[in-house]
């Protein structure tokens, strides 16, 4: 059965605004099956007969019922401009092609054309809580932008237990599809088993890419998740970690080669132009496209993340600001994280193109980590009054379970398995 995704909008409004819609995202996300709701016609490069055709005429496969599909076009990369050339000489500008792919081009020599008005990207993610109905959706982020004062509901059913089992079993498609628990994360597993297999890979980038070396960089990113760790930091962790040493260039490398494969993802600073002299830190968060990867690569089970709760935190950041970030990208914004030199911090802000925002503060739950979740962004509403700047529409602590209210300081205490975009 598919399940509808929230970045369909998205798709159908550049495919009328545009003529190559680029769907980029990790592999197994679902954007074949996706962009197929769109597609009159398909072209899937998934054998090397179909990439070795394609190679030689690029023009030919792209002749076809529009919009016309073409999976995984990173391997032929002359298709871009094939694409553009026919985007071109043809009368209707717009919706011609769906491009599909799973990693950036290597060679980018191969793409003479930039895009520019008649290519768009949008980026894909593994399905959120909302998409996989395991969300209930009673608390609407568009709603609260738009006013909503008050929230309240009760969470019968849904427990902290819960919330470690979708972190470790990600938003994979073929994971969610799967009811049994215990499968459903074997699915997973499988997936990450998979992860660097690039032996019959035409892409040199990947294929010259050693996988042990991959997986440290993963494993340090995974141990540092949800912090600023910068590269010194991440260089120090697997120096003292693992049987080998890396030089700079080397994690350079290889961390380009894991933001390529839509596996890291990390979120940028937030900066509100305060009037102080207080530094904002700008370094980005480290975070996953989905934080399965993240537990895969550590090991780490739904009951290990029980057992350790300070982890557990780290990780329900990671699995919420990919949720938020989702349902950010369908009401038309982005999400970024605030720190300043004071330590002061708030773990995600929303921001839409109209120019309002939202706070969140990402807390496990329990009265304790809820009210130093209150304290924090009160001390930054406090300090953006005093800097005479627009006040956010609403504050939030978002949560791994619990209910959903309102508390007396006017912020909304919303678990995970409430919220919908």
């Amino acid at each position: 059965m598919y399940l509808r995704r929230l970045i369909e909008n998205s798709i159908s409004e550049a495919l009328e605004t545009s003529g190559v819609v680029v769907v980029a995202g990790p592999k197994f996300c679902g954007k074949t099956t996706t962009c197929l709701q769109f597609a009159k016609s398909k072209y899937i490069l998934d054998t090397k007969p179909k990439i070795q055709f394609a190679q030689s005429d690029p023009a030919a496969i792209l002749a076809g019922k529009a919009p016309r599909l073409i999976d995984e076009w990173q391997t032929v990369p002359d298709l871009w401009n094939q694409a553009r050339t026919i985007v071109d000489r043809r009368k209707s500008k717009f919706g011609q092609f769906l491009f599909t792919g799973s990693s950036t081009p290597a060679d980018m020599d191969d793409i003479f054309h930039s895009g520019a008005g008649r290519i768009v990207t949008v980026a894909m993610k593994p399905m959120s809580l909302y998409e996989s109905l395991e969300s209930r959706g009673s608390v609407s982020l568009a709603s609260l932008f738009g006013g909503q004062e008050k929230v309240s509901a009760l969470n019968e059913g849904f427990s902290a237990s819960d919330t470690a089992f979708y972190i470790c079993r990600g938003g994979w498609p073929l994971s969610v599809s799967v009811s049994d628990r215990r499968k459903a994360l074997k699915v997973t597993e499988n997936y990450f088993s998979t992860l660097f297999e690039f032996e019959n890979s035409k892409n040199n980038e990947f294929r010259n890419k050693k996988p042990k070396i991959l997986k440290m960089v993963l494993k340090s990113y995974a141990r540092n998740i949800s912090t600023e760790a910068r590269r010194g930091r991440m260089l120090s962790d697997i120096n003292s970690n693992d049987d080998r040493s890396l030089d700079k260039d080397t994690f350079d490398n290889y961390h380009k080669a894991l933001v390529d494969l839509f596996i890291i993802k990390d979120i940028e600073a937030w900066n509100p132009n305060l009037r102080s002299q207080t530094a904002i830190i700008t370094t980005p968060t480290r975070h996953f496209v989905d934080t399965s990867i993240a537990t895969n690569a550590l090991g780490i089970s739904p009951e290990d993340l029980i057992n350790d709760p300070k982890s557990f935190g780290f990780f329900f950041e990671d699995l919420a600001v990919r949720d938020l970030s989702i349902y950010s990208q369908a009401i038309g914004g982005e999400v970024r994280h605030y720190r300043d030199g004071n330590g002061l911090e708030c773990d995600a802000v929303i921001h839409l193109k109209n120019g309002k925002y939202a706070l969140v503060e990402i807390k496990l739950g329990g009265q304790t980590l809820i009210n130093q979740g209150i304290s924090s962004l009160l001390s930054l509403r406090r300090k953006i009054t005093d800097a005479n700047l627009a006040q956010p529409v609403f504050s939030m602590i978002l949560t791994a379970s619990g209910n959903a209210f309102t508390t007396s300081e006017n912020i909304h205490v919303v678990p995970i398995n409430m919220l919908r975009p």
